[in-house]
């Protein structure tokens, strides 16, 4: 009697540890793969998130770029906008020289007319930034000048500039075009 005794005991928890306990028709004891299911689906929720975010902030990316670029195509291509704008009375002072020079022959008007015209056009000019490089009697720097010729100056140290053959310009402090210079040697 004993020996059943004892089997009892033992046969019962063995049936209550294989045995699923259901309370209201859902398990008690909290399995794994659901634990893991949630996890999955809060990451697939956050990972759709992300990828909506990505695609958002690369088309908005994309935008900009386009945006950008045609501004800077409308900058380039309207850039000398207010230089010819400022050239225009120039322009206009000109055609009337050139029409007083059809109805006129006096040569003193009309260099005097030229003169004119010509400063009002080194105005403009300057009032944009553009500067003359003055060189005559310098001495010759490479990244200013730009020698063409060199010449025997007894009365010049060497490597002075003796005549410009072409003027330089600087547009602001920036070199426009090197002078074109005869050197002495």
């Amino acid at each position: 009697m004993t020996k059943n005794k004892k089997e009892k005991p033992e046969q019962t928890t063995e049936k209550l540890k294989d045995t699923e306990i259901k309370i209201n028709g859902e398990d008690t004891k909290s399995s794994p793969d659901s634990d893991n299911d949630n996890k999955i689906s809060e990451l697939e929720k956050q990972s759709e998130q992300f990828k909506d975010l990505y695609l958002r902030t690369a088309a908005e990316f994309e935008n900009y770029k386009k945006r950008t670029d045609s501004e800077r195509a409308e900058f380039f291509a309207y850039a000398g906008e207010k230089v010819l704008t400022d050239l225009l009375p120039v322009l206009d002072d000109f055609d009337r020289t050139m029409g007083s020079f059809e109805k006129s022959h006096d040569k003193d008007a009309l260099k005097k007319g030229i003169d004119l015209v010509y400063e009002k056009f080194r105005s403009v000019l300057e009032k944009q930034g553009l500067k003359i490089m003055e060189s005559d009697g310098k001495k010759f720097d490479v990244n200013l000048h730009e020698a063409i010729m060199q010449q025997p100056d007894e009365t010049k140290e060497p490597e002075t500039i003796l005549n410009t053959v072409e003027k330089g310009y600087f547009l602001k402090d920036k070199v426009l075009r090197h002078a074109k210079v005869v050197v002495s040697s």
